[in-house]
């Protein structure tokens, strides 16, 4: 028997993807069959390099989380007016896409973590279940509890992710106290395969030469690399689209490898508090410099286990801006690695999912 999947991933940063990703590959191993179709805005090149099997791609979005500034700064009066919007005639906009879920007939919804999804899903008679690590409900309360109408959507957003049959809270993870069908899995991760002597063929390197990949997540945060001083020994790897012309960089698109496996081939990485990043990281035993972002409510529980995971330490955005980062990364190379973490919540999550299709 043939099951079809529907799969809703928010396109706030790539963690969303990846975590679901995993989960997926899994499943397809334990049920060969499945039919998937995947809706989301991330780019069609990253689902399908994260995703091992066959999959249909509707290009949509179901939630946009918080508007960013970048990668780091929440716009929040932007952010609570688009939220307005949104909710402005709630039960309406729940019945249209209600009608879109049973158009395409799926035997389950899975959703990272558009709750405007589980509540059509909900309306139109569809088993969901919901899954990550964080959720917009608690987010958009941490940063709009003070707008006029931020009570009322609030509990429009609890009741959305409430309506699924479960929400699979992936570990490390929000606390998610009014969450009544929460159930706690293990982390979630798709740790790459180290390609160092690829990538030092492809960028003439040595073996003694330190490779630092600088990955700031799925949304823009463009560093002032072209006026960092040079570190000796140190190989940065970083966005092709920040057009960076030194001849101590390379653009990890150019190498041709999968972003995962250049990861794991590095001696560092620099990024934000993200949970893809930091799980591939820490399971790939990559040390990590991270930009703080602040007030963000996920970051705590994140940085938490990042501290008890892998070798770590926070830089200032000054000092990152500026590129002075000798000490700091030296730093960072002198802490002891501790033992990788196992990270079985994917292969958890799909056995889950698994029996929740009978």
């Amino acid at each position: 028997m043939q099951f079809h999947l529907l799969v809703d991933i928010s396109s706030h940063g790539y963690g969303h993807v990846s975590q679901t990703a995993a989960v997926l590959n899994e499943l397809a191993r334990l049920m060969p069959a499945l039919r998937l179709t995947v809706r989301t805005t991330a780019p069609l090149s990253l689902l399908q390099q994260r995703i091992h099997c066959e999959f249909e791609h509707i290009p949509a979005a179901f939630d946009f989380g918080m508007k960013m500034a970048n990668a780091v700064d929440v716009q929040v009066g932007e952010s609570a007016a688009a939220y307005r919007e949104f909710h402005t005639g709630w039960s309406q906009r729940v019945s249209t896409e209600a009608q879109t879920i049973r158009r395409l007939k799926p035997d389950l919804l899975l959703a990272n973590v558009p709750y405007l999804s589980l509540a059509a899903a909900n309306e139109a008679g569809v088993k969901a279940v919901g899954m990550c690590s964080l959720n917009w409900a608690d987010i958009y309360q941490h940063y709009c509890a003070n707008e006029a109408s931020a009570l009322l959507i609030h509990e429009q957003m609890l009741a959305a992710y409430n309506s699924a049959e479960y929400f699979l809270k992936v570990q490390p993870a929000m606390e998610m106290a009014r969450f009544a069908n929460a159930r706690n899995i293990q982390p979630i991760a798709q740790p790459g395969t180290s390609k160092r002597i690829n990538i030092e063929s492809q960028c003439s390197l040595r073996d003694s030469d330190k490779l630092v990949l600088v990955a700031m997540g799925g949304m823009e945060f463009r560093l002032p690399m072209q006026t960092w001083p040079h570190l000796p020994g140190v190989h940065w790897v970083v966005p092709q689209s920040w057009g960076i012309q030194r001849d101590d960089t390379t653009a990890f698109e150019s190498l041709n490898i999968a972003f995962s496996d250049v990861m794991a081939s590095c001696n560092a990485v620099i990024t934000k508090p993200g949970y893809g990043t930091f799980t591939e990281a820490a399971c790939a035993a990559v040390p990590v410099l991270y930009l703080t972002r602040g007030d963000w409510p996920e970051e705590p529980c994140l940085v938490q286990w990042l501290k008890q995971n892998v070798a770590c330490l926070e830089i200032e955005r000054e000092m990152l801006m500026a590129g002075e980062l000798g000490n700091v990364l030296q730093r960072l190379w002198e802490i002891p690695l501790p033992r990788r973490p196992v990270a079985s919540g994917a292969v958890e999550a799909a056995k889950f999912l698994q029996a929740t299709f009978f």
